[in-house]
């Protein structure tokens, strides 16, 4: 099947250069015209994205729109080198180009934003299960390590906007769905628009009992943000969400288990107590909020700034034990933008900024009976800071040639003392070495809608707090940061009107002293700096509308989307596939719209077999997933619409795992995934 791809991709390549020749005249003829194109806010300000010289794609609201709406699992999956994984109901899993390695569970080693500010704290953690995935409108990824202008990642950066960016109506909607599994989902949303002022409030909750015994979840969501426009380009943003997650872990099982019973939770053994028993699970509160502002100070000079705050409260009886975390974070980030005046055949622009956070976290050990809280084992506190301080430099020669460069130098540390059972009357201080990321990159756009890229970038990632302080209790103090360069060329081709979009990309990333997890003979993680990996890779991103839209014929559109994803990630000492990554995903998909705002979506996934464990001696098989939606929305009044919706995921009934426990003790890697089901929903907008 990669052969097929790869003879595909050598015939978009072919038609590419064939059809920068034929455009190039008529770029000279209509240089003039405008098209709807896609505008990326990633690189701190408004960009063409065909421009861009990087890997970035863009899911938006119709995007999201023919995805099921219980989890962003589906709809994330469909960008090339993202992996997002659900072990169970609200256990996230997401990885970009392989960073899956240092995730058992949880996200790390990607840096993810909320609007202008960080939902990842200052030791790496990031709680992106505490969203409701109806408050998210519009989701930028940037692919490949981004330390320049976002901070320590090697992954790549998520852009998460909880309101649409360019919406002005007032609306009051509310939504309701259900399916297998007991699921129930409810979601209401208020935009109130005046003159100078925008508020949206979201609300949310969803419970979903699960496909397999201890895999129940529950969420109370509320969002608010608030835009107050005072004056002509400045504005005030107040944001903020509370989330309250409870979710069940049934954990890990093995082959033979699987086969004979995926619904079953991790079963007891003679030396460890089963997930029923321990009531295994995460209950999971989250306060998280700032102030976002930007100020244009002259014509030519901007300035934003964001300050926040977040307090988690986060408990997880487990097997052996029961953990109690307390975190608070606070920050700020601001940069400066100046644009130098324009010249006929050159522009250019400087960005200048700052971050930083601080996040404080009691991390408390206990016994766990029968899901209980019991006597103390371990209490620690960690103070964990990160800072960093950055610098962009950008051009366009002659519209034609974009060229980026940028650079920021990196601080971190912790401070760690035990309050049980040493009782240490002070805090032991481990600095980093402050280390620079840099950023060169450029794009050329040879005719109007054909351009080509290249980029070279550093990767440097500290290890997490969930990293330095593992579930065996212990302070890794000899945990290092990973580090590495990333080189990548591709191009963006699009038609005269943009119904077809086609962007490929190839990349080299070698990672040095790569983080790796581990898990002891009691189920423990733990982690050490274990050599380094080598990550080639190739992505395709392909859409067309075969029917254009239209409003005569019985078939008002028909669009054909591609993702496709095909790696060669191994570990630079033994050459062994990288635990946890696929080398082949594809992600192909059809929607179609017919009279009376009836559309159908069918989408399919094919994922090559996974290395479960470092040594390779273990891999869960390849799957096929068959997923469709169907929609009618009918208009009450010019404003007023009422929509109703069905869908199956798992079509095919396939039994596969969606997240499956890496380098597991007793070879407990299978966490099945729920066989075909149903949903059913309807939605009324005012």
């Amino acid at each position: 099947m990669a052969k097929i791809y790869f003879t595909v991709l050598l015939l978009f390549a072919f038609n590419a250069c064939l059809f920068a020749q034929q455009g190039h005249d008529s770029l000279k003829k209509d240089s003039s015209r405008q098209l709807n194109q896609v505008i990326v806010r990633g690189y701190l300000s408004d960009q063409p994205i065909l421009n861009v010289p990087a890997s970035v794609n863009v899911v938006g609201t119709e995007q999201l729109a023919v995805q099921p709406d219980n989890s962003l699992v589906s709809a994330l999956n469909t960008i090339p080198g993202v992996r997002m994984e659900e072990r169970s109901p609200g256990s996230y899993r997401l990885s970009i180009r392989g960073s899956l390695l240092r995730s058992p569970f949880g996200i790390r080693d990607v840096k993810i934003y909320y609007d202008e500010i960080p939902l990842t704290d200052a030791g790496g953690n990031t709680y992106l299960n505490a969203i409701d995935m109806n408050s998210i409108q519009h989701i930028e990824v940037l692919k490949g390590p981004d330390g320049s202008l976002f901070g320590a990642n090697s992954g790549g950066v998520v852009l998460v906007s909880p309101v649409a960016r360019y919406a002005d109506s007032n609306f009051v909607s509310a939504e309701v769905n259900g399916g297998s599994y007991s699921l129930f989902h409810e979601n209401v949303a208020y935009q109130d628009h005046q003159a100078n002022n925008q508020l949206n409030i979201n609300q949310a909750y969803e419970t979903y009992g699960g496909y397999r015994q201890q895999s129940s979840m529950y969420r109370n969501y509320f969002q608010a943000v608030d835009k107050w426009t005072y004056a002509k380009h400045d504005d005030l943003k107040i944001l903020g969400f509370y989330s309250d997650l409870n979710y069940q872990t049934p954990g890990g099982l093995t082959l033979s288990q699987f086969e004979a019973d995926p619904q079953s939770a991790r079963p007891p053994t003679s030396t460890v107590p089963g997930a029923v028993e321990q009531h295994s699970g995460i209950i999971q509160k989250m306060l998280f909020g700032g102030l976002v502002n930007e100020v244009n100070i002259t014509d030519n000079l901007r300035n934003v700034l964001s300050v926040f705050g977040t307090y988690v409260n986060f408990s997880n009886p487990f097997l052996t034990d029961y953990e109690q975390r307390y975190e608070g974070t606070l920050g700020f980030r601001t940069y400066f933008e100046y644009t130098g005046s324009k010249r006929k055949s050159y522009s250019w622009k400087v960005n200048a900024g700052i971050e930083w956070q601080q996040t404080n976290s009691d991390i408390n050990n206990y016994g766990n009976h029968l899901g209980v809280r019991d006597t103390a084992q371990t209490l620690d506190k960690i103070n964990t800071n990160q800072h960093f301080m950055f610098a962009r430099y950008v051009a366009d020669v002659n519209s034609k040639l974009h060229i980026e460069t940028a650079l920021s130098l990196n601080f971190y540390d912790y401070k760690f003392r035990n309050v049980y059972p040493n009782d240490e009357s002070a805090f032991t201080n481990r600095p980093f070495t402050p280390e620079l990321m840099p950023r060169i990159a450029l794009s050329y756009q040879i005719t109007n809608d054909f351009a080509w890229r290249a980029s070279v970038s550093r990767g440097y990632s500290t290890p997490t707090t969930a990293e330095i302080r593992p579930t065996d209790h212990a302070i890794n103090t000899g945990l290092d940061a990973e580090y590495g360069w990333n080189y990548e060329t591709g191009f963006r081709l699009r038609n005269s009107d943009e119904t077809m979009y086609l962007d490929a990309s190839v990349f080299y990333y070698k990672l040095n002293d790569a983080i790796i997890s581990h898990v002891d003979a009691n189920g423990n993680e733990y982690y050490t700096n274990s050599g380094g990996t080598n990550q080639p890779g190739f992505e395709l991103s392909f859409t067309d509308w075969l029917i254009h839209q239209n409003t005569n014929s019985f078939v008002r559109g028909l669009q054909f989307n591609e993702s496709a994803t095909i790696d060669k990630f191994t570990f630079s000492t033994t050459h062994n596939q990288l635990t946890g990554v696929p080398e082949q995903v594809y992600i192909t998909s059809l929607q179609l719209n017919l009279p009376q705002q009836v559309f159908v979506y069918v989408e399919h996934n094919y994922t090559a077999k996974i290395p479960l464990n470092d040594a390779n001696a273990a891999f869960a098989p390849h799957y096929n997933l068959l997923a469709a939606k169907v929609g009618w929305t009918h208009p009450l009044s010019r404003k007023s619409n009422f929509e109703i919706y069905a869908g199956a995921e798992n079509i095919l009934n396939e039994k596969y795992s969606l997240g499956d426990d890496l380098n597991a003790v007793g070879n407990r890697y299978y966490n099945a995934a729920a066989l075909r089901n149903y949903y059913a929903g309807l939605k009324v907008t005012i």
